[in-house]
């Protein structure tokens, strides 16, 4: 297994082209902190250069075998993987919170945690299980991220709609009362309920928008735009990527919002969510959290700019 996917397990397939352990039932978070390889805490230590101390600096490294994941500011506060399994045990509802995948990269620098929520949905004949996807990174280079994404059953497709007045993710710095932090973020996402009904009532408005051929035209111009200023090499990548989008409008289970804004963006879905890089270089999966992030971005503009071209 490659380095930078320490250790991870998931159920019934492997994500991310194989790696893993693969379990036919999802683990509680009992199960899950051991099958993902979590079990274990950040310490922090003093930092030494030529037998000196470095005042307001520590390295923070794996209890289980010292291994050093970053160094940070004594302002920096830990929230330990036990923590994350409980955040998301006590979110969703403690005791039935059943996780589909969880693990670490780059030597447990980064982890995620992702839990599927009780209730199924239905919108416009299409199925979806809620998920709760938890991100934290140990190496003082990123935020803590908490999202909830629906994932439509056949294709296991997200759909990451950014919805007003129906909050979905939340994320925070290293920094302050991680407690408080995170009683704010269960606040931000208890009412997972809210945001699935104005999905449902978003999707309706979206497929009552019709795409005209010059209207695709100009949101992909404005989301992904070629300009003279765009080298040949940029503009080929572009362009992939482009055709990308367009090959998933015509994905069997899209083509029937064919021509509509709802078919748009679970086009745009479908691409954030499956498409590979377009040059694998050797640390591209280490890449894997920025890279979702991307496609979250991508995504919102996408829907931005399609109810302002609407």
């Amino acid at each position: 297994m490659p380095a930078n996917v320490e250790e991870m397990f998931s159920v019934r397939v492997a994500p991310w082209h194989g790696l893993g352990k693969i379990v036919k039932e999802a683990p509680d978070s009992a199960a899950a902190i051991k099958l993902a390889g979590l079990d274990w805490d950040v310490i922090q230590s003093p930092v030494y250069v030529d037998d000196q101390k470095v005042d307001n600096y520590f390295a923070n490294k794996r209890s289980d075998n010292n291994e050093v994941l970053g160094i940070v500011t004594g302002r920096y506060s830990i929230v330990q993987n036990s923590e994350a399994f409980a955040f998301t045990d006590s979110l969703i509802k403690e005791g039935e919170v059943k996780y589909e995948t969880a693990g670490s990269l780059k030597d447990g620098r980064q982890v995620w945690m992702l839990a599927k929520m009780e209730q199924e949905y239905s919108i416009l004949g299409d199925k979806f299980d809620p998920y709760m996807c938890f991100i934290n990174s140990h190496d003082g280079t990123g935020a803590v991220r908490v999202l909830m994404t629906p994932i439509r059953v056949v294709c296991q497709n997200t759909l990451n709609a950014a919805l007003a007045g129906a909050k979905r993710a939340w994320s925070t710095t290293h920094v302050g009362n991680m407690a408080d932090k995170l009683e704010d973020a269960k606040n931000t996402l208890m009412y997972a309920g809210h945001y699935m009904n104005k999905l449902e009532e978003d999707a309706h408005r979206l497929t009552d928008i019709k795409l005209t051929a010059e209207k695709y035209g100009e949101i992909i111009n404005e989301i992904l735009p070629i300009t003279v200023k765009t080298s040949e090499r940029q503009a080929k990548v572009i362009q992939l990527r482009r055709d990308a989008i367009l090959h998933a409008m015509k994905a069997d289970d899209i083509r029937k919002f064919a021509g509509t804004g709802w078919g748009f963006m679970n086009a745009i879905s479908d691409y954030t969510t499956h498409a590979e890089p377009v040059r694998k270089t050797e640390t591209f999966r280490d890449n894997q959290f920025s890279r979702v992030v991307a496609g979250d971005k991508l995504f919102d503009l996408a829907y931005t700019v399609l109810n302002k071209v609407a």
